[in-house]
């Protein structure tokens, strides 16, 4: 198997490393290692940056200095893990502001005929693994999963990440010890298939 280099992106605002979303990131990190791909890490809730307030500022600014290493860890990747909670419907603020960050011009998009359009991050692919309250199933037909559609549609799709896969992990209070183990079991066998 090809060596893939792999970014994961920790996108859970508490850096507590006891969380869910954390431990789900380690056997993610642990698989692809044992396998000899090389992965990088971003905890975004370990940053710090400004959000965004205005039109102009994401069209002509740059990252802020924080971020423009987080930015050479997408270029350098072949395929992104973003891990979140999924909260209020959708992913946490602080996970929203940090990509607006990033996927600027110049970037993650380009100017194409008629305006921005060219993506500029094509080549890659991602996994989304979303932790939450309710069932897993709940969220994906009945809500249609749509923070995560929304996510791959107008971010990821956006800037030419593709394919994009999902890992949805529901009822996260109700986990017992053998369950979070076939979790970890799951992401570490996704970790060495870098998928």
């Amino acid at each position: 198997m090809a060596v893939t280099r792999i970014l994961l992106i920790q996108g859970h605002p508490d850096p507590d490393p006891h969380r869910l979303c954390h431990s789900l990131a380690h056997a993610y990190a642990q698989g692809a290692a044992d396998a000899g791909h090389e992965v990088r890490r971003i905890d975004v809730a370990r940053l710090d940056f400004p959000l965004l307030r205005t039109k102009a500022e994401w069209e002509s600014g740059t990252a802020p200095p924080g971020l423009q290493s987080a930015q050479q860890d997408i270029a350098w990747a072949e395929h992104l893990v973003l891990f979140f909670p999924l909260w209020l419907g959708d992913m946490p603020a602080l996970l929203k502001g940090f990509l607006e960050q990033v996927a600027r011009p110049g970037f993650a998009v380009g100017r194409g005929e008629g305006g921005l359009g060219a993506k500029l991050l094509k080549g890659r692919s991602a996994r989304v693994v979303v932790t939450m309250g309710m069932p897993a199933l709940v969220y994906r037909w009945y809500f249609r999963a749509h923070s995560v559609r929304s996510l791959e549609r107008n971010i990821l799709g956006f800037v030419g990440i593709a394919p994009v896969h999902e890992t949805l992990v529901g009822e996260v209070e109700q986990l017992d010890e053998a369950a979070r183990r076939r979790w970890f079991s799951k992401l570490r066998s996704l970790g060495r298939a870098a998928m």
